[in-house]
């Protein structure tokens, strides 16, 4: 039932009946994933991605981050480990993953192999995104808790859908597409901490294309492995919550994206707005701080005592105490080896303590800081809280202009905002 509904969506949706609020959410999550991805060009995981599609050469389709062309699906693979390298992108909590990371590679890649312009690819990319974050919340939280990553799971739905969308696909081939890639999506929350975290999202995006390719050239697989006895959903421990369908095409979850402003695990983010919206006291006179959060989270951002960088991005203890000391939480470089193995951090981080609420939201947390006096200072706050979509302009295009420089961040969202040239980004990626 549901490889028809969204397959359907994706071959016959109207792209006139998209809210312009939408299509503004759209470009805004763009201008995001592409200041991310040029920015983390530099990482390790991006170079070695880049230096394997150099060394294999091929089609000059598409354009990949750090200069060049390659192939459309290993620029997709590229595109979406560099995107997501920084993990400074943005995430989507009822998908529990990072959407455009998997969806725009794929969508600018397909879009450039094909010479589509700039409002075919958006469009794509929106209905692929639309897809990723439904799939996900129809796999469900027993699929994310029992280890996969929907980041490179969901997000290969997302990938194939825009993928399909650009070429033209009828409902039928939509869901042959859906069905091939079922076989082939795949991520591991066992790489979380490492450069294989990234990977999930290159490997979203280029399973994606490959399909949607494949299929084009007449690959015949079953339409229905999303969902059949043996496919997908069944041997990933997904839930089949057809709640995933409610709305479709009329309420879009698009608009409920969380665009991150601190460079560390999305799942630190509540607690750090809780934090920067209190009148904060010194370091010297915090006694502790008590952070309470969802229990999923501990799962993945509850590092004590992290000694890299990385680790320090998934580590409420280190965070705390970097807002505490007015360290730039926002800024990449703030994350190093160096700050884990400071004396001040270590000290205001060994007074930080966890506890879980299973009634919070995974978007809200609660912090109390307790004074060396006795006094208690409490905060919460709920990133789920209506944003302005001014604000929300506002501060993504200053958090662009910290990663890519004013003079790019302009280029970027003028080529973003004048449709018929968005396929043509390529040319600021590198």
């Amino acid at each position: 039932m549901i490889t028809e509904k969204l397959a359907a969506f994706v071959a016959d949706f109207p792209a006139e009946a998209v809210p312009e609020d939408t299509k503004h959410m759209l470009r805004l999550s763009m201008l995001d994933w592409a200041a991310c991805g040029i920015a983390g060009v530099g990482e390790p995981v991006a170079q070695a991605c880049h230096a394997l599609a150099v060394e294999e050469g091929g089609a000059a389709q598409a354009s990949l981050f750090g200069g060049g062309q390659a192939p459309a699906r290993t620029a997709a693979l590229v595109n979406g480990a560099t995107s997501h390298a920084l993990d400074y992108d943005d995430t989507h909590f009822a998908h529990i993953g990072h959407p455009s990371v998997a969806v725009f590679p794929a969508a600018l890649a397909v879009a450039e192999r094909e010479d589509a312009d700039g409002v075919a690819m958006q469009q794509a990319a929106l209905l692929g995104i639309e897809v990723s974050i439904r799939v996900g919340v129809w796999l469900g939280r027993d699929h994310y808790q029992h280890g996969f990553h929907q980041t490179g799971t969901a997000g290969a739905f997302g990938a194939a859908a825009a993928a399909a969308r650009l070429l033209g696909f009828s409902t039928a081939q939509v869901a042959a597409t859906f069905g091939l890639v079922a076989t082939r999506a795949s991520g591991l929350k066992a790489q979380f901490g490492t450069m294989g975290k990234p990977f999930n999202a290159g490997i979203a995006a280029s399973n994606g294309v490959e399909a949607a390719l494949l299929v084009a050239n007449g690959l015949a697989g079953n339409p229905h492995g999303l969902e059949a006895a043996q496919g997908f959903g069944p041997t990933h421990r997904g839930v089949a919550d057809l709640s995933a369908l409610n709305g479709l095409g009329e309420a879009w979850l698009m608009d409920s994206i969380s665009h991150k402003f601190h460079a560390c695990c999305h799942g630190l983010h509540a607690t750090l707005e809780a934090l920067g919206g209190m009148n904060r006291p010194a370091a010297e006179d915090v006694a502790s701080v008590e952070v309470t959060t969802h229990p999923r989270w501990m799962s993945v951002c509850n590092q004590p005592a992290p000694t890299e960088g990385l680790g320090a991005k998934f580590s409420y203890r280190v965070v705390v105490a970097m807002a505490f000391l007015g360290h730039d939480t926002a800024a990449l470089a703030s994350y190093s080896d160096a700050l884990c193995a400071d004396a001040d951090v270590i000290a205001v981080r060994d007074r930080v303590a966890l506890a879980e609420d299973p009634t919070l939201s995974e978007m809200q947390a609660r912090v109390r800081v307790t004074l060396n006096d006795g006094t208690c200072l409490d905060a919460f706050h709920d990133l789920d809280a209506p944003v302005l979509l001014m604000d929300r302009e506002d501060r993504l295009h200053a958090k662009a202009v910290a990663l890519v420089g004013a003079e790019r961040q302009q280029a970027l969202w003028e080529m973003i905002c004048a449709a018929e040239m968005s396929t043509r980004i390529g040319a600021v990626l590198r």
